[in-house]
């Protein structure tokens, strides 16, 4: 797969093929996790130079942030201007794991700037995320986006116009094209050519004075534009896409110790289990105006179990690890093809068909039998129960020859058998919660890389009998010295224990090493 992605790389402009070119973050989460089993600094390369370029380009919104859908050339200069959630979350999750493998904090305001998006626009006051922003706005596509010059000068003064399209490559005549006539209109897409430390470089100003001075003029226009028709907002929540949203504040919340990222996943999760889960536990597919309805598919149960998974890590409240347990055992039951392995994309008891699908390919979401195969794999690793592991070792028997003949297409399913052969790891943390000694060891857990892993908390005194009842080897986890304590364990098989974070950070940077 790496083979296949290095010949297809666009080394200027980054991505891969030609156009039109879609941001595909699961295959730049591949790609990170063959750098860091492998050490190869090429893999690592064509991540950074694929992010920067789609962040710096048309196809972010630089004004209001947020990543439309695609990008119709190959410079990611003109997008479809539709917004989606998935494309968020999946973009979002991208940014974080390439800010703590390489610490450059392009990466993290990459990652912050888009969810700070979908707080801001796609979070509806009961707590779900709505599912997209349509691409027009009286009747024309990319219209509410789109700036000539002229109006710049009306929102900003001429002054400050000028130096914002110099920096955002403005054209007099404009860089977008008419659809039918290609010929220019007159309107511009704001992007940048570089990052904005060299283009403070570049114009002779003190870095926090320039990018101080773009924020504001930034804001500026964002205020402006808003009195513009916005494009119509789609107001579904759909429970598989809400799961990769919760997924990207949960891990964001976690690396980062922020509160407002874990309440916002939390709200999200809350919400799903509330109104999309029936008495039974079976989950529906969406929700609108307080109506849910339509049975729910495999990407709804996977996606969202991937969510509350992510969301126990960050936030070690054994509900959520309980509803994930159970919401797998669901899809185990009502979803596994017991003959030959992996999942159907609907369930036992749904709509009769003449053929009940498999699918592994992985589009502009990824498929359900890949996210499902990793949750799998981490449930196993967590409860010890061999059942998860038998599933997922069938899942991968049943596409194996898919993946040999077409590796690129199934690249999530490939995140899992990187972390199945990936030595997995069970991190336990145990000591008082709110100690910030514990703090202090769960931080340099979490701000690293480390795909091949599942982390687990026990409270010193009065453990969850939840937890313990999903996770019984966790009974015998206690501090050593009485301080809290880190157990790096293998087939529930513990390393000696650690107490200091220096020492921590020494086995962890051997545990994540090629």
């Amino acid at each position: 797969c790496f083979r296949s992605l290095r010949k297809s790389f666009d080394s200027i402009h980054g991505g891969f093929g030609q156009q039109p070119k879609f941001p595909t973050p699961h295959t730049l989460g591949l790609l990170l996790r063959y750098h860091h089993s492998t050490g190869d600094k090429t893999a690592l390369e064509m991540v950074e130079t694929t992010l920067r370029k789609i962040r710096q380009g048309g196809v972010y919104d630089q004004i209001g942030l947020g990543i439309h859908r695609y990008s119709t050339d190959d410079e990611w200069l003109v997008p479809h201007f539709e917004k989606m959630l998935y494309d968020q979350a999946l973009f979002s999750i991208a940014n974080l794991e390439c800010h703590l493998v390489t610490g450059d904090t392009f990466y993290l305001d990459a990652c912050k700037d888009t969810l700070e998006y979908v707080k801001r626009d796609l979070t509806s006051p009961q707590g779900g995320f709505y599912s997209a922003e349509d691409a027009d706005s009286e009747g024309e596509e990319g219209k509410f986006y789109l700036w000539t010059t002229a109006q710049l000068k009306d929102a900003l003064g001429k002054e400050d116009a000028d130096f914002f399209a110099r920096v955002h490559n403005f054209e007099k005549d404009g860089n977008y094209l008419d659809e039918v006539s290609h010929a220019k209109t007159g309107s511009n897409i704001p992007h940048l050519s570089n990052s904005l430390s060299l283009l403070a470089q570049t114009n002779g100003i003190p870095e926090a004075e320039f990018c101080s001075k773009i924020e504001v003029l930034r804001k500026k226009l964002f205020n402006h534009r808003k009195q513009r028709i916005h494009p119509q907002k789609d107001d579904k929540v759909l429970t598989d896409w809400n799961g990769l949203m919760i997924s990207a504040f949960a891990r964001s919340g976690r690396a980062l110790d922020e509160q407002s990222y874990l309440d916002t996943a939390k709200r999200a999760a809350d919400f799903c289990l509330r109104e999309l889960r029936v008495p039974n536990g079976r989950l529906l597919k969406r929700w609108r105006n307080g109506n849910a309805g339509l049975p729910a598919h495999l990407e709804d149960y996977a996606f969202f179990t991937q969510g509350l998974l992510d969301l126990y890590e960050a936030t070690f409240d054994p509900s959520y690890l309980k509803a994930a347990l159970e919401l797998a055992d669901l899809t185990l039951l009502h979803f596994l093809d017991e003959q030959k392995g992996g999942f159907f994309l609907t369930a036992d008891d749904g709509e009769k068909l003449l053929i009940r699908t498999k699918e592994i390919y992985d589009g502009a979401i990824p498929s359900g039998n890949s996210v499902m195969a990793l949750n799998l794999l981490r449930l196993g690793k967590i409860s010890g129960n061999g059942k998860y592991l038998n599933a997922a070792k069938n899942l991968f028997a049943a596409f194996s020859g898919f993946l040999e003949k077409n590796p690129q297409a199934a690249e999530v399913l490939l995140h899992a058998l990187s972390f199945a052969l990936g030595s997995p790891a069970e991190i336990v943390v145990c000591g008082p919660r709110n100690d910030e000694r514990t703090q202090a060891l769960l931080r340099e857990i979490n701000q690293r890389f480390l795909p091949s892993s599942v982390l687990l908390f026990r409270e010193a005194e009065n453990p969850s009998e939840e937890l313990l009842r999903i996770a019984p080897f966790l009974k015998h986890q206690e501090m050593a010295d009485g301080l809290p304590t880190v157990f790096i364990c293998r087939n529930h098989t513990c390393e000696r224990p650690v107490t200091a974070p220096k020492a921590l950070a020494s086995r962890l940077e051997k545990t994540s090493s090629p």
